[in-house]
């Protein structure tokens, strides 16, 4: 390989470099989902022999990566077994306002973060946030917001708690031979979250009030018009296309119902058109009722989507379309979505008002709420069919308590002694856990595939793998001593600036890949200043996961940016002041926690 050097560093340590900004600027600027990132990435590492297949393929074998599948699996059996719609049922109670709300959610939901991982969490209770949103006559965007800040925060105190705590526990497994317990960052951590329920509660009047999408779409008669096509109308013999009904003004076909209530839908432009068909469009009211003027149809007697469906096993559901969909960016009537999952869409809402164009014609930005006819299948089956493109939260499901319950809850309690009490190491507890919970048939396998965040692990192994480049290229050592240079040999200084550094960095991209990209760093300044690692590794563990400022920074926060129909804006009128307060507060008490 070239040994050629430029201010100090290899050719292979320059194409590390490029390979991590690539990704940053992929994250930010582009709508590539953030695992196509970190793997095109990655394979470039492997490409110019940066790393080798072994240290590639180790990075998959990594502790982060196996503690992750294996709790997958664990929350597969508690979510089956009816553990966790238990908690939602009878964890929360009922407030009576608004500041007794935020109490109520906030403390329950941080513990809860810190022992089920923060995004599971907040995946779980956004809809029972919702019907609080009712019961208080406020917008849910009032709760959605409290809610991941305080997953967020929980999730912080334990290393199953957020995805970037397993990453800096298994790196400094890594360089130390030493793991970490399972609550090392306990304390901080638990100071930080009571410190940010404070905040929120001090500045609950910045809490944006957003209409919430699902307002847009209370009433379905309101922008779905059935017509009906009389037996001797010029249009029967047609095709759609060719009798003009397929894309009309102001709107589009969606589904044909038949005299025999067949249903077509999606509506192929070269289906044909018989008398006595029911067309349903979807789009401008005015504008589509032109039709009966200028295509010879009558009105039907009733909407079809109502509470008595034509066909019940139809259902209307709601979908939120996420950071790194592959459908931003592009319009239905192009992009074969409707054809691949013979789903429809009826409505779009953008910040909680309902786009007024044609449903299909709306180019789809991050954040849309989409209101989707979609067919008789499992809601598992239905949301597997659409990982990466779109997240549903309207999920019915509700599982049979019984003896099954009693046993995924003990060896979840289990699982937390052993690796508390160190009995055995975290990687150990979780695959043991995962084990039990499908030896005594609380998940099966073939269901618990549905519960893995493919995504997630491929994104997990990566960062290992660009922490280990980052390291093995000298890249580490020498930003190391650039950062010495400048801050001197003051470790407190030096300390602040890094997580400075890597608390903003994690605002634009994930908290998982900040940490992977300055945990060499930090942990080479610590080696150079003589000090004990830990504070400086807990410090920034805590670090990347307080970023608050914006939507994109954590999992947690894009779980809530479409259900609370936020801006983008939104975030930085509380988060900016949550991130400076809750940096200098985890910088005071790790220090205290852990001496330098």
């Amino acid at each position: 390989m070239m040994t050629y050097e430029l201010l100090g560093l290899s050719i292979q340590a320059w194409i590390t470099i490029l390979s991590v900004m690539s990704i940053l600027v992929m994250m930010i600027r582009t709508h590539v989902p953030a695992e196509v990132a970190f793997l095109g990435a990655l394979t470039v590492l492997l490409v110019f022999g940066i790393v080798n297949e072994e240290e590639g393929l180790a990075g998959f074998g990594s502790e982060p990566v196996v503690v992750h599948a294996a709790f997958f699996v664990v929350m597969a059996g508690l979510m089956q077994t009816g553990v966790l719609y238990w908690l939602t049922k009878n964890l929360l109670g009922s407030p009576t306002n608004y500041r007794e709300a935020i109490i109520k959610l906030m403390v329950p939901i941080a513990v809860l973060s810190a022992l089920l991982n923060a995004v599971n969490v907040v995946a779980l209770f956004v809809d029972v946030v919702k019907i609080w949103a009712r019961k208080l006559a406020t917008q849910p965007s009032r709760l959605l917001l409290p809610l991941s800040y305080a997953a967020t925060l929980g999730g912080a105190c334990t290393l199953i708690g957020n995805s970037s705590n397993l990453v800096v526990a298994g790196l400094y497994a890594e360089q130390t031979g030493q793991s970490m317990g399972l609550f090392a960052p306990l304390i901080p951590g638990m100071v930080c979250t009571a410190v940010g329920v404070g905040l929120v509660l001090l500045l609950k009047n910045a809490i944006p009030r957003r209409e919430s999408p699902e307002t847009s779409f209370e009433s379905t008669s309101d922008y779905t018009v059935e017509l009906l096509v009389p037996t001797e109308n010029e249009a029967v013999g047609m095709t759609v296309s060719e009798a003009g009904l397929a894309h009309v003004k102001g709107g589009s076909l969606i589904e044909i119902v038949r005299f025999d209530k067949e249903i077509i839908t999606p509506v192929p432009a070269d289906e044909f058109v018989i008398g006595g068909d029911r067309l349903i469009f979807s789009g401008q009211i005015n504008e589509i009722l032109e039709l009966k003027r200028t295509h010879g149809l009558v009105a039907a007697d009733h909407h079809v989507y109502s509470i008595n469906e034509i066909d019940s096993n139809r259902k209307l559901r709601t979908a939120y379309v996420g950071f790194g969909s592959d459908l931003i960016g592009t319009r239905m009537s192009e992009n074969g979505f409707e054809h691949t999952t013979d789903m429809v869409l009826v409505a779009v809402a953008r910040q909680g008002k309902r786009v007024n164009q044609q449903p299909r014609e709306v180019r789809l930005e991050a954040g849309d709420t989409l209101l989707l006819e979609c067919p008789p299948k499992d809601e598992r089956e239905i949301e597997t069919l659409t990982r990466g493109s779109l997240t549903f939260f309207d999920s019915h499901f509700v599982p049979q308590l019984g003896k099954k319950t009693v046993v995924a809850s003990i060896i979840l309690l289990c699982m937390f002694l052993l690796s508390t009490f160190h009995v055995m190491s975290l990687m150990a507890t979780t695959m043991l856990a995962a084990g039990a919970m499908l030896v005594f048939k609380c998940c099966r396998m073939t269901k618990v595939t549905k519960y893995i965040d493919w995504e997630l692990l491929l994104i997990l192994g990566s960062t290992v793998v660009f922490s280990t480049a980052i390291t093995k290229t000298g890249i580490a050592e020498t930003l190391a001593t650039g950062v010495l240079n400048v801050c001197g040999e003051n470790p407190y200084v030096n300390m602040a600036v890094l997580c400075l550094l890597a608390s903003v960095v994690s605002e634009f991209v994930s908290d998982v890949g900040a940490c992977g990209v300055f945990f060499p760093i930090v942990y080479q300044v610590a080696l150079a200043l003589g000090c004990n690692p830990m504070p400086f590794v807990i410090s920034l563990m805590i670090s990347v996961t307080i970023s608050f400022a914006s939507p994109i920074g954590s999992s947690t926060h894009m779980l809530i940016y479409g259900p609370g129909g936020y801006r983008f804006t939104d975030f930085m009128k509380i988060g900016m002041w949550m991130h400076i307060v809750l940096l200098i507060v985890n910088l005071v008490i790790v220090n205290i926690v852990y001496p330098i």
